[in-house]
């Protein structure tokens, strides 16, 4: 759907509660089509990315893990190697 959304779930350390905000910001970017809300449609714009960012959280809260989990760093390095061999990696 949206590329800048990562998943958040199964990290170590767990998702902050910027990293949720900021998917959610996004979610709700791309859903209105627009990254500045004009100022008639801010309130109803924030109100739907804390909603969303509330939800998230809740949902993170109760994800059970069946698997160990996933490290950041090894995590950001295979993405930047996927980039790399798709040729959309500047540096």
């Amino acid at each position: 759907m949206c590329r800048s959304i990562h998943t958040l779930h199964n990290f170590e350390p767990a998702a902050t509660s910027d990293e949720v905000h900021a998917a959610a910001l996004q979610y709700v970017r791309k859903i209105a089509g627009t990254t500045r809300p004009s100022k008639a449609n801010a309130p109803a714009f924030e109100r739907a990315v804390a909603e969303i960012a509330h939800a998230t959280q809740h949902l993170l809260d109760e994800l059970v893990a069946t698997t160990p989990p996933k490290s950041r760093e090894v995590e950001a390095e295979k993405k930047r190697a996927r980039a790399i061999s798709s040729g959309r990696y500047d540096r």
